[in-house]
């Protein structure tokens, strides 16, 4: 079973670079970030003449996420985070397939920092934390797959120094990535590649794409009840450098059949 996400920064605009992605790659299972697009102006016929069948929460012109299964019906069992009946902005979404519970989120950006967003992004980040606990305490195969806009250590960002102030590597950033992560999960790409940067993010400007100046702030979290089952993971450069690409690619990671264990993977970091 392979597990991806890609935040395609525009699902409309950017429409033929991810089902090029999606015939070369096939994943079982996608998360996508930053539709960019209110719920009736998702492509549905597009994805389903793909091979995929959709559940999605759009906005108009800004963020908005979706979940797509590969010959499989996702079911959603979450809109949303819980914890705040107020906030409108379309971060989080949830579906079992296939036996695993996937939550597809795009957390807050948070800059300018400090200030209201990123203070919104940290309250944001205490729900998510909330909420993967009562899945952690359910002892269930669960995901957490997304664009979780932080950047977890020195190593995850080409020049730290100029990151320093910046919302994504902000001390109190990196600590609500870590507390999260401390409940148990286990943050797969780092697990299976704990000495290559692993990038997910490269600006349009000052040719970070071809400097390779990145960041890894796309992330894919395995719960204890499936993290046996860990194959393998990795980042599909190549199409960050497809023509109109998102700034971010897709990252993704695989999963041995139910039942069977790929290897014996310590949690957390390591």
């Amino acid at each position: 079973m392979k597990l991806a996400t890609y935040n395609v920064n525009g699902i409309n605009g950017r429409l033929s670079v991810l089902l090029r992605w999606l015939g070369d790659a096939r994943p079982d299972v996608v998360c996508l970030q930053e539709l960019k697009a209110p719920g009736d102006k998702f492509p549905e016929r597009a994805i389903r003449d793909a091979g995929y069948d959709a559940v999605w929460h759009g906005q108009s012109r800004w963020n908005g996420v979706a979940i797509l299964a590969r010959d499989a019906e996702p079911i959603e069992t979450r809109r949303g985070l819980p914890g705040d009946p107020t906030d409108e902005q379309s971060r989080y979404i949830e579906a079992a397939v296939n036996g695993v519970l996937v939550g597809g989120l795009y957390a807050p950006n948070g800059n300018p920092a400090p200030g209201p967003k990123f203070d919104y992004k940290l309250r944001w980040f205490e729900r998510l934390t909330r909420h993967a606990a009562e899945l952690m305490a359910a002892d269930i195969p669960a995901a957490l797959i997304g664009d979780f806009n932080v950047i977890p250590t020195d190593f995850d960002v080409y020049k730290p120094e100029r990151w320093r102030d910046d919302a994504l590597f902000r001390p109190e950033a990196r600590d609500a990535f870590g507390t999260l992560v401390a409940q148990g999960w286990t943050d797969a790409v780092r697990t299976l590649h704990p000495d290559e940067p692993m990038y997910s993010f490269w600006d349009y400007f000052r040719n970070a794409w071809g400097r390779d100046a990145g960041l890894r702030i796309d992330h894919a979290l395995l719960s204890p009840a499936i993290v046996a089952r860990l194959k393998a993971a990795g980042v599909d450069r190549d199409v960050r450098g497809y023509d109109k690409a998102s700034d971010h690619a897709p990252v993704w990671v695989e999963l041995a059949a139910e039942g069977s264990n790929a290897r014996k993977p310590r949690s957390g970091t390591e």
